[in-house]
Protein backbone atom coordinates (compact mmCIF):
# COMPACT_ATOMS: atom_id res chain seq x y z
CA UNK A 1 0.00 0.00 0.00
CA UNK A 2 1.06 3.64 -0.85
CA UNK A 3 2.12 5.32 2.45
CA UNK A 4 1.79 8.77 0.19
CA UNK A 5 -1.61 8.01 -0.29
CA UNK A 6 -2.48 6.33 3.16
CA UNK A 7 -0.98 9.95 4.62
CA UNK A 8 -3.72 12.53 2.54
CA UNK A 9 -6.33 10.36 3.14
CA UNK A 10 -8.57 12.54 6.18
CA UNK A 11 -6.48 15.89 5.26
CA UNK A 12 -7.49 19.32 4.65
CA UNK A 13 -5.25 20.94 2.16
CA UNK A 14 -5.63 24.41 1.18
CA UNK A 15 -4.04 24.54 -2.85
CA UNK A 16 -3.34 28.22 -4.42
CA UNK A 17 -2.98 28.22 -8.03
CA UNK A 18 -5.25 25.45 -8.42
CA UNK A 19 -6.96 26.77 -11.52
CA UNK A 20 -3.97 26.75 -13.01
CA UNK A 21 -1.94 23.89 -15.29
CA UNK A 22 -0.26 22.60 -12.47
CA UNK A 23 -2.75 23.22 -9.62
CA UNK A 24 -5.83 21.51 -11.64
CA UNK A 25 -2.88 18.16 -12.28
CA UNK A 26 -2.32 18.49 -8.12
CA UNK A 27 -6.07 18.67 -7.60
CA UNK A 28 -6.53 15.60 -9.50
CA UNK A 29 -4.05 13.42 -8.67
CA UNK A 30 -4.47 13.68 -5.00
CA UNK A 31 -8.33 12.62 -5.50
CA UNK A 32 -7.31 9.85 -7.44
CA UNK A 33 -4.85 8.53 -5.38
CA UNK A 34 -6.32 9.76 -2.17
CA UNK A 35 -9.93 9.52 -3.11
CA UNK A 36 -10.77 9.74 1.29
CA UNK A 37 -9.02 13.16 1.79
CA UNK A 38 -11.21 15.34 3.63
CA UNK A 39 -11.23 18.54 1.56
CA UNK A 40 -9.12 20.62 -0.73
CA UNK A 41 -9.72 23.85 -0.09
CA UNK A 42 -8.76 26.32 -3.34
CA UNK A 43 -8.33 30.12 -3.52
CA UNK A 44 -10.31 31.83 -6.43
CA UNK A 45 -12.32 34.78 -8.24
CA UNK A 46 -14.90 34.86 -10.13
CA UNK A 47 -13.77 35.15 -13.87
CA UNK A 48 -16.03 35.87 -16.69
CA UNK A 49 -18.98 36.14 -14.88
CA UNK A 50 -18.96 32.91 -13.26
CA UNK A 51 -19.33 32.45 -9.82
CA UNK A 52 -16.52 30.07 -7.74
CA UNK A 53 -18.53 27.33 -7.88
CA UNK A 54 -19.22 27.72 -11.81
CA UNK A 55 -15.47 27.64 -12.14
CA UNK A 56 -15.13 24.73 -10.11
CA UNK A 57 -17.71 22.51 -12.28
CA UNK A 58 -15.54 23.74 -14.84
CA UNK A 59 -12.50 22.50 -13.92
CA UNK A 60 -14.38 18.97 -13.22
CA UNK A 61 -15.73 18.91 -16.73
CA UNK A 62 -13.18 19.03 -18.50
CA UNK A 63 -11.32 15.18 -19.78
CA UNK A 64 -8.02 15.24 -16.88
CA UNK A 65 -10.81 14.22 -14.12
CA UNK A 66 -12.67 11.37 -16.03
CA UNK A 67 -11.06 9.24 -14.32
CA UNK A 68 -11.24 10.76 -10.45
CA UNK A 69 -15.04 10.55 -10.99
CA UNK A 70 -14.73 6.75 -11.26
CA UNK A 71 -12.76 6.26 -8.15
CA UNK A 72 -14.68 9.67 -5.93
CA UNK A 73 -18.02 10.09 -7.80
CA UNK A 74 -18.64 12.97 -5.12
CA UNK A 75 -15.62 15.03 -5.75
CA UNK A 76 -17.24 17.81 -6.51
CA UNK A 77 -17.83 18.20 -2.69
CA UNK A 78 -14.42 17.83 -1.39
CA UNK A 79 -13.57 21.01 -3.17
CA UNK A 80 -14.81 24.31 -1.45
CA UNK A 81 -13.55 27.30 -3.07
CA UNK A 82 -12.74 30.53 -1.36
CA UNK A 83 -12.72 33.89 -2.73
CA UNK A 84 -9.11 35.73 -2.63
CA UNK A 85 -7.55 37.91 -4.79
CA UNK A 86 -3.50 38.05 -5.08
CA UNK A 87 -3.37 41.61 -5.37
CA UNK A 88 -5.21 42.80 -2.57
CA UNK A 89 -4.03 43.54 1.44
CA UNK A 90 -4.37 40.17 2.99
CA UNK A 91 -5.31 38.30 -0.54
CA UNK A 92 -9.25 39.82 0.29
CA UNK A 93 -10.18 36.21 1.90
CA UNK A 94 -13.14 37.26 4.76
CA UNK A 95 -12.75 37.05 7.94
CA UNK A 96 -15.06 33.83 8.24
CA UNK A 97 -12.95 32.12 5.74
CA UNK A 98 -9.71 32.74 7.52
CA UNK A 99 -11.35 31.46 10.58
CA UNK A 100 -12.10 28.22 9.02
CA UNK A 101 -8.61 27.68 7.44
CA UNK A 102 -7.20 28.47 10.35
CA UNK A 103 -8.86 25.71 12.56
CA UNK A 104 -8.44 22.81 9.78
CA UNK A 105 -5.91 23.13 7.00
CA UNK A 106 -3.38 20.52 7.09
CA UNK A 107 -1.21 21.07 4.37
CA UNK A 108 -0.73 24.12 2.30
CA UNK A 109 0.51 23.63 -1.62
CA UNK A 110 1.52 27.23 -2.96
CA UNK A 111 1.30 26.85 -6.49
CA UNK A 112 -0.12 30.12 -7.64
CA UNK A 113 2.61 33.09 -9.54
CA UNK A 114 2.60 35.04 -12.15
CA UNK A 115 4.12 33.66 -14.93
CA UNK A 116 4.60 36.47 -17.19
CA UNK A 117 7.93 37.08 -18.06
CA UNK A 118 7.31 40.54 -19.15
CA UNK A 119 5.37 41.68 -16.06
CA UNK A 120 6.14 45.03 -15.20
CA UNK A 121 8.23 44.76 -11.39
CA UNK A 122 5.27 45.88 -9.56
CA UNK A 123 2.67 43.35 -10.52
CA UNK A 124 5.18 40.41 -10.36
CA UNK A 125 6.40 41.53 -6.70
CA UNK A 126 2.67 41.78 -5.47
CA UNK A 127 2.09 38.34 -6.68
CA UNK A 128 5.15 36.10 -6.34
CA UNK A 129 6.77 37.91 -3.30
CA UNK A 130 3.80 39.88 -1.36
CA UNK A 131 1.16 37.43 -1.99
CA UNK A 132 3.62 34.56 -0.76
CA UNK A 133 4.59 36.99 2.76
CA UNK A 134 0.77 37.08 3.45
CA UNK A 135 0.15 33.11 2.49
CA UNK A 136 2.97 32.56 5.05
CA UNK A 137 1.52 35.20 7.90
CA UNK A 138 -1.74 33.22 7.82
CA UNK A 139 -0.16 29.63 7.75
CA UNK A 140 1.64 30.67 11.20
CA UNK A 141 -1.71 31.00 13.14
CA UNK A 142 -2.96 27.61 11.79
CA UNK A 143 -3.03 25.41 14.17
CA UNK A 144 -2.87 21.46 12.50
CA UNK A 145 -0.83 22.79 9.95
CA UNK A 146 1.65 19.74 9.25
CA UNK A 147 3.32 21.18 6.29
CA UNK A 148 3.91 24.25 3.64
CA UNK A 149 5.26 23.57 0.18
CA UNK A 150 6.13 26.22 -1.92
CA UNK A 151 6.60 25.96 -6.17
CA UNK A 152 9.22 28.42 -7.16
CA UNK A 153 11.18 27.81 -10.45
CA UNK A 154 14.38 26.14 -11.34
CA UNK A 155 15.26 29.00 -13.06
CA UNK A 156 14.94 31.66 -10.20
CA UNK A 157 18.76 31.64 -10.15
CA UNK A 158 19.55 31.37 -13.91
CA UNK A 159 22.18 34.29 -13.56
CA UNK A 160 24.40 31.24 -12.46
CA UNK A 161 25.51 28.41 -14.45
CA UNK A 162 25.58 25.79 -12.06
CA UNK A 163 22.69 25.57 -9.43
CA UNK A 164 22.40 24.20 -6.25
CA UNK A 165 19.46 22.67 -3.96
CA UNK A 166 19.88 26.27 -1.89
CA UNK A 167 18.50 29.80 -1.39
CA UNK A 168 20.54 32.46 -3.39
CA UNK A 169 20.79 35.32 -1.82
CA UNK A 170 19.45 38.90 -3.92
CA UNK A 171 21.18 41.76 -3.15
CA UNK A 172 18.39 43.70 -1.99
CA UNK A 173 16.20 41.99 0.66
CA UNK A 174 12.59 41.71 -0.18
CA UNK A 175 11.11 43.49 2.84
CA UNK A 176 12.79 46.11 1.39
CA UNK A 177 11.94 45.92 -2.52
CA UNK A 178 8.07 45.29 -0.62
CA UNK A 179 8.00 48.10 1.02
CA UNK A 180 9.62 50.48 -1.83
CA UNK A 181 6.48 49.25 -4.34
CA UNK A 182 4.38 50.94 -2.09
CA UNK A 183 5.63 54.72 -2.53
CA UNK A 184 7.74 54.33 -5.64
CA UNK A 185 5.84 55.59 -8.60
CA UNK A 186 5.61 53.62 -12.13
CA UNK A 187 8.30 55.56 -13.89
CA UNK A 188 10.86 55.16 -11.52
CA UNK A 189 10.66 51.84 -11.27
CA UNK A 190 10.60 50.94 -14.67
CA UNK A 191 14.40 52.97 -14.60
CA UNK A 192 15.73 50.92 -11.65
CA UNK A 193 14.12 47.39 -12.83
CA UNK A 194 17.36 46.28 -15.22
CA UNK A 195 19.89 47.30 -12.27
CA UNK A 196 17.67 45.08 -9.51
CA UNK A 197 17.09 41.90 -11.25
CA UNK A 198 21.19 42.48 -12.08
CA UNK A 199 22.14 39.26 -14.40
CA UNK A 200 18.59 37.63 -14.30
CA UNK A 201 16.59 38.27 -18.22
CA UNK A 202 13.45 39.37 -16.35
CA UNK A 203 11.03 39.87 -13.47
CA UNK A 204 9.55 36.19 -13.42
CA UNK A 205 12.95 35.01 -12.41
CA UNK A 206 14.13 37.73 -10.35
CA UNK A 207 10.71 37.95 -7.89
CA UNK A 208 10.44 34.08 -7.83
CA UNK A 209 14.29 34.40 -6.43
CA UNK A 210 12.90 36.89 -3.75
CA UNK A 211 9.67 34.65 -3.06
CA UNK A 212 11.98 31.89 -1.86
CA UNK A 213 14.11 34.27 0.19
CA UNK A 214 10.56 35.10 1.79
CA UNK A 215 9.59 31.72 2.28
CA UNK A 216 13.08 31.32 4.36
CA UNK A 217 12.68 34.13 6.44
CA UNK A 218 8.42 34.15 7.19
CA UNK A 219 8.47 30.31 7.53
CA UNK A 220 11.11 29.60 9.83
CA UNK A 221 8.85 28.28 12.47
CA UNK A 222 7.09 26.17 9.70
CA UNK A 223 7.77 23.14 8.28
CA UNK A 224 8.94 24.46 4.81
CA UNK A 225 9.79 22.76 1.65
CA UNK A 226 10.87 24.30 -1.98
CA UNK A 227 10.18 22.92 -5.40
CA UNK A 228 12.07 23.92 -8.23
CA UNK A 229 10.30 22.61 -11.55
CA UNK A 230 12.11 23.80 -14.62
CA UNK A 231 10.50 23.76 -18.23
CA UNK A 232 6.39 22.38 -17.14
CA UNK A 233 5.19 20.45 -20.40
CA UNK A 234 2.30 17.98 -20.96
CA UNK A 235 1.48 14.82 -18.85
CA UNK A 236 4.27 11.82 -19.56
CA UNK A 237 1.73 9.11 -18.18
CA UNK A 238 -1.05 10.60 -15.55
CA UNK A 239 -4.02 10.25 -16.15
CA UNK A 240 -3.49 9.94 -19.69
CA UNK A 241 -0.12 10.98 -21.65
CA UNK A 242 -0.03 14.38 -24.01
CA UNK A 243 -2.43 16.61 -21.38
CA UNK A 244 -2.13 20.59 -21.77
CA UNK A 245 -4.51 23.04 -21.61
CA UNK A 246 -2.15 26.21 -21.99
CA UNK A 247 -0.08 27.86 -24.30
CA UNK A 248 2.89 28.60 -22.17
CA UNK A 249 6.32 27.26 -23.09
CA UNK A 250 7.11 24.71 -26.25
CA UNK A 251 3.18 24.59 -26.35
CA UNK A 252 2.86 27.99 -27.78
CA UNK A 253 5.66 27.33 -30.04
CA UNK A 254 4.05 24.04 -30.99
CA UNK A 255 0.75 25.76 -32.01
CA UNK A 256 2.86 28.72 -34.07
CA UNK A 257 4.71 26.39 -35.56
CA UNK A 258 1.81 23.81 -36.75
CA UNK A 259 -1.05 26.73 -37.60
CA UNK A 260 2.13 27.80 -39.73
CA UNK A 261 2.64 30.99 -37.75
CA UNK A 262 6.37 30.07 -37.40
CA UNK A 263 8.73 28.93 -39.53
CA UNK A 264 11.80 28.81 -37.63
CA UNK A 265 13.39 30.45 -34.33
CA UNK A 266 16.67 31.25 -32.89
CA UNK A 267 17.62 28.24 -30.78
CA UNK A 268 20.86 26.49 -29.86
CA UNK A 269 20.52 23.04 -31.36
CA UNK A 270 22.86 21.67 -28.56
CA UNK A 271 21.13 23.34 -25.87
CA UNK A 272 19.43 21.51 -23.62
CA UNK A 273 15.35 21.52 -23.29
CA UNK A 274 15.35 21.07 -19.89
CA UNK A 275 11.20 20.32 -20.12
CA UNK A 276 9.69 17.98 -17.54
CA UNK A 277 5.98 16.69 -17.87
CA UNK A 278 3.80 18.37 -15.32
CA UNK A 279 3.02 14.82 -13.75
CA UNK A 280 6.59 14.10 -12.80
CA UNK A 281 6.51 17.54 -10.65
CA UNK A 282 3.07 16.66 -9.21
CA UNK A 283 4.70 13.09 -8.08
CA UNK A 284 7.63 14.86 -6.44
CA UNK A 285 5.62 17.64 -4.80
CA UNK A 286 2.99 15.33 -3.20
CA UNK A 287 5.93 13.40 -2.16
CA UNK A 288 7.79 16.40 -1.11
CA UNK A 289 4.59 17.14 1.35
CA UNK A 290 4.49 13.93 2.79
CA UNK A 291 8.35 13.97 4.22
CA UNK A 292 8.35 17.25 5.38
CA UNK A 293 4.91 16.49 7.55
CA UNK A 294 6.11 13.28 8.41
CA UNK A 295 10.10 13.73 8.78
CA UNK A 296 9.70 17.89 9.19
CA UNK A 297 13.42 18.55 8.09
CA UNK A 298 15.93 20.98 9.19
CA UNK A 299 17.31 23.80 7.98
CA UNK A 300 14.22 23.78 4.68
CA UNK A 301 15.04 21.55 1.98
CA UNK A 302 15.00 22.62 -1.78
CA UNK A 303 14.35 20.04 -4.59
CA UNK A 304 14.99 20.20 -8.38
CA UNK A 305 12.92 18.81 -10.94
CA UNK A 306 14.47 19.02 -13.64
CA UNK A 307 15.14 16.70 -16.52
CA UNK A 308 19.09 18.08 -18.18
CA UNK A 309 21.04 16.38 -15.25
CA UNK A 310 19.66 12.85 -15.62
CA UNK A 311 18.45 12.70 -19.19
CA UNK A 312 18.88 15.67 -21.28
CA UNK A 313 16.85 16.17 -24.55
CA UNK A 314 18.50 18.93 -26.91
CA UNK A 315 16.34 21.69 -28.85
CA UNK A 316 17.81 20.17 -31.83
CA UNK A 317 16.21 17.00 -31.05
CA UNK A 318 12.80 18.23 -29.63
CA UNK A 319 12.77 20.31 -32.89
CA UNK A 320 13.19 17.17 -35.35
CA UNK A 321 10.59 15.18 -33.02
CA UNK A 322 7.83 17.72 -33.55
CA UNK A 323 8.09 17.93 -36.56
CA UNK A 324 8.24 14.29 -37.80
CA UNK A 325 5.10 14.62 -35.24
CA UNK A 326 3.74 17.47 -37.72
CA UNK A 327 4.17 15.04 -40.78
CA UNK A 328 2.12 12.32 -39.31
CA UNK A 329 -0.49 14.37 -38.02
CA UNK A 330 -0.24 17.78 -39.14
CA UNK A 331 -2.57 20.95 -37.94
CA UNK A 332 -6.02 22.12 -39.28
CA UNK A 333 -6.49 24.88 -41.69
CA UNK A 334 -5.32 27.94 -39.20
CA UNK A 335 -7.79 30.24 -40.50
CA UNK A 336 -10.76 30.50 -38.53
CA UNK A 337 -8.92 33.05 -37.32
CA UNK A 338 -6.00 34.51 -39.79
CA UNK A 339 -4.34 31.58 -41.51
CA UNK A 340 -0.77 31.75 -42.35
CA UNK A 341 -0.88 31.00 -45.78
CA UNK A 342 2.25 32.67 -46.43
CA UNK A 343 4.68 30.54 -43.71
CA UNK A 344 5.49 27.14 -43.53
CA UNK A 345 5.33 24.40 -40.69
CA UNK A 346 9.08 25.05 -40.58
CA UNK A 347 10.10 24.36 -36.58
CA UNK A 348 13.92 24.49 -36.52
CA UNK A 349 16.72 25.54 -34.29
CA UNK A 350 18.28 27.94 -36.44
CA UNK A 351 18.60 31.39 -37.21
CA UNK A 352 15.05 32.87 -38.03
CA UNK A 353 14.80 36.23 -40.39
CA UNK A 354 12.13 38.59 -39.53
CA UNK A 355 11.21 39.75 -42.75
CA UNK A 356 10.25 36.21 -43.63
CA UNK A 357 7.76 36.08 -40.85
CA UNK A 358 6.44 40.11 -41.20
CA UNK A 359 6.19 40.19 -44.65
CA UNK A 360 3.65 37.45 -45.54
CA UNK A 361 1.45 38.89 -42.42
CA UNK A 362 1.32 42.33 -44.21
CA UNK A 363 -0.01 40.55 -47.11
CA UNK A 364 -2.16 38.84 -46.13
CA UNK A 365 -3.70 41.73 -43.72
CA UNK A 366 -3.66 43.76 -47.16
CA UNK A 367 -6.01 40.59 -48.67
CA UNK A 368 -8.36 40.93 -45.32
CA UNK A 369 -8.67 44.71 -46.34
CA UNK A 370 -9.48 44.36 -49.86
CA UNK A 371 -12.38 41.45 -48.43
CA UNK A 372 -13.52 44.35 -46.05
CA UNK A 373 -11.99 42.19 -42.96
CA UNK A 374 -10.41 43.63 -39.99
CA UNK A 375 -6.82 43.15 -40.62
CA UNK A 376 -5.29 41.24 -37.74
CA UNK A 377 -2.18 38.87 -38.67
CA UNK A 378 0.57 41.76 -38.19
CA UNK A 379 -0.40 42.25 -34.48
CA UNK A 380 -0.65 38.52 -34.22
CA UNK A 381 2.85 37.70 -35.47
CA UNK A 382 4.17 40.83 -33.82
CA UNK A 383 2.87 39.73 -30.54
CA UNK A 384 4.39 36.17 -31.73
CA UNK A 385 7.69 37.34 -32.20
CA UNK A 386 7.68 39.50 -28.94
CA UNK A 387 7.15 36.32 -27.33
CA UNK A 388 9.73 34.33 -29.08
CA UNK A 389 12.54 36.72 -28.41
CA UNK A 390 11.67 36.42 -24.53
CA UNK A 391 12.13 32.87 -24.82
CA UNK A 392 15.49 33.16 -26.57
CA UNK A 393 17.65 33.74 -23.42
CA UNK A 394 15.93 29.78 -22.37
CA UNK A 395 16.54 28.04 -25.88
CA UNK A 396 20.28 29.07 -26.19
CA UNK A 397 21.79 28.36 -22.73
CA UNK A 398 22.09 24.87 -20.34
CA UNK A 399 22.21 25.04 -16.84
CA UNK A 400 23.43 22.66 -14.43
CA UNK A 401 20.95 21.72 -11.65
CA UNK A 402 22.24 19.65 -8.60
CA UNK A 403 19.36 17.12 -7.47
CA UNK A 404 21.01 15.53 -3.94
CA UNK A 405 17.49 16.19 -2.46
CA UNK A 406 15.41 14.64 -5.11
CA UNK A 407 17.65 11.57 -5.35
CA UNK A 408 17.55 11.33 -1.77
CA UNK A 409 13.50 11.40 -1.47
CA UNK A 410 13.14 8.74 -4.20
CA UNK A 411 15.36 6.48 -1.96
CA UNK A 412 13.33 7.28 1.25
CA UNK A 413 10.60 5.74 -0.88
CA UNK A 414 8.89 2.34 -0.61
CA UNK A 415 8.68 0.60 -4.15
CA UNK A 416 5.01 0.98 -4.08
CA UNK A 417 5.48 4.63 -3.71
CA UNK A 418 8.00 4.72 -6.11
CA UNK A 419 5.70 3.67 -8.68
CA UNK A 420 2.77 5.50 -7.54
CA UNK A 421 4.43 8.49 -7.35
CA UNK A 422 7.39 8.38 -9.71
CA UNK A 423 9.64 11.44 -10.31
CA UNK A 424 12.14 9.30 -12.21
CA UNK A 425 12.91 11.15 -15.16
CA UNK A 426 15.40 9.06 -16.47
CA UNK A 427 12.94 6.34 -17.36
CA UNK A 428 11.32 9.28 -20.13
CA UNK A 429 11.79 8.34 -23.58
CA UNK A 430 11.98 11.43 -25.02
CA UNK A 431 10.84 10.64 -28.71
CA UNK A 432 7.41 9.06 -27.40
CA UNK A 433 6.71 11.69 -24.87
CA UNK A 434 7.26 14.40 -27.72
CA UNK A 435 5.01 12.99 -29.79
CA UNK A 436 2.22 12.76 -27.69
CA UNK A 437 2.95 16.33 -26.22
CA UNK A 438 2.20 17.63 -29.64
CA UNK A 439 -0.54 15.45 -30.29
CA UNK A 440 -2.27 16.47 -27.03
CA UNK A 441 -2.10 20.39 -27.75
CA UNK A 442 -3.60 19.26 -31.42
CA UNK A 443 -6.42 17.64 -29.32
CA UNK A 444 -6.87 19.07 -25.86
CA UNK A 445 -6.14 22.71 -26.63
CA UNK A 446 -6.84 23.46 -30.84
CA UNK A 447 -9.66 20.78 -30.51
CA UNK A 448 -9.01 19.07 -33.91
CA UNK A 449 -9.98 15.95 -34.73
CA UNK A 450 -7.38 13.22 -35.65
CA UNK A 451 -9.96 12.23 -38.29
CA UNK A 452 -9.22 15.50 -40.00
CA UNK A 453 -5.76 14.44 -40.72
CA UNK A 454 -5.32 13.47 -44.65
CA UNK A 455 -7.24 17.35 -45.20
CA UNK A 456 -4.34 18.62 -42.45
CA UNK A 457 -1.54 16.96 -45.04
CA UNK A 458 -3.07 18.44 -48.04
CA UNK A 459 -3.20 21.90 -46.35
CA UNK A 460 0.48 21.50 -45.17
CA UNK A 461 1.66 20.81 -48.93
CA UNK A 462 -0.32 23.90 -49.78
CA UNK A 463 1.51 25.98 -47.66
CA UNK A 464 4.61 24.72 -48.41
CA UNK A 465 4.29 25.42 -52.03
CA UNK A 466 3.21 28.96 -51.13
CA UNK A 467 6.20 29.51 -48.87
CA UNK A 468 8.01 28.35 -51.65
CA UNK A 469 7.06 30.48 -54.13
CA UNK A 470 7.22 33.30 -51.98
CA UNK A 471 10.57 32.95 -51.27
CA UNK A 472 11.90 32.54 -54.98
CA UNK A 473 9.76 35.56 -55.35
CA UNK A 474 11.64 37.29 -52.67
CA UNK A 475 14.94 36.78 -54.00
CA UNK A 476 14.11 37.56 -57.63
CA UNK A 477 12.87 40.86 -56.40
CA UNK A 478 16.22 41.47 -54.50
CA UNK A 479 18.18 40.22 -57.32
CA UNK A 480 16.70 42.51 -59.55
CA UNK A 481 16.95 45.74 -57.51
CA UNK A 482 20.75 44.23 -56.99
CA UNK A 483 21.59 44.58 -61.18
CA UNK A 484 19.35 48.26 -61.01
CA UNK A 485 21.97 49.31 -58.33
CA UNK A 486 25.06 47.84 -58.25
CA UNK A 487 27.42 47.38 -61.09
CA UNK A 488 29.30 44.56 -59.18
CA UNK A 489 26.16 42.88 -59.08
CA UNK A 490 25.35 43.41 -62.88
CA UNK A 491 28.98 42.12 -63.46
CA UNK A 492 28.55 38.86 -62.01
CA UNK A 493 24.59 38.58 -63.78
CA UNK A 494 26.82 38.73 -67.41
CA UNK A 495 29.70 36.57 -66.40
CA UNK A 496 26.63 33.87 -65.26
CA UNK A 497 24.15 34.03 -67.64
CA UNK A 498 26.19 32.81 -70.72
CA UNK A 499 26.97 29.72 -68.72
CA UNK A 500 23.20 28.59 -68.95
CA UNK A 501 23.90 28.26 -72.71
CA UNK A 502 26.55 25.94 -72.64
Amino acid sequence: MSMIAAFYDNKSILITGATGFLGKVLMEKLFRTSPDLKVIYILVRPKAGQTLQQRVFQILNSKLFEKVKEVCPKVHEKIKPIYADLNQKDLAISKEDVKELLSSVNIIFHCAATVRFDDPLRHAVQLNVTATQQLLHIASQMTKLEAFIHISTAYSNCNLKHIDEVIYPCSVEPKKIIQSMEWLDDAIIDEITPKLIAGRPNTYTYTKALGEMVVQEEGSNLNVAIIRPSIVGATWQEPFPGWVDNLNGPSGLIVAAGKGFLRSIKATPMAVADLIPVDTVVNLTLAVGWYTAVHRPKPTLIYHCTSGTTNPCNWGKMGLQVLATFEKAPFERAFRRPNADFTTNYFTASYWNAVSHRAPAIIYDFYLRLTGREPRMTKLMNRLLRTISMLEYFINRSWEWSTYNTEMLMSELSPEDQRVFNFDVSQLNWLEYIENYVLGVKKYILKEDMAGIPEAKQHLKRLRNIHYFFNTALFLIIWCLLIARSQMARNMWFFISPLYNL
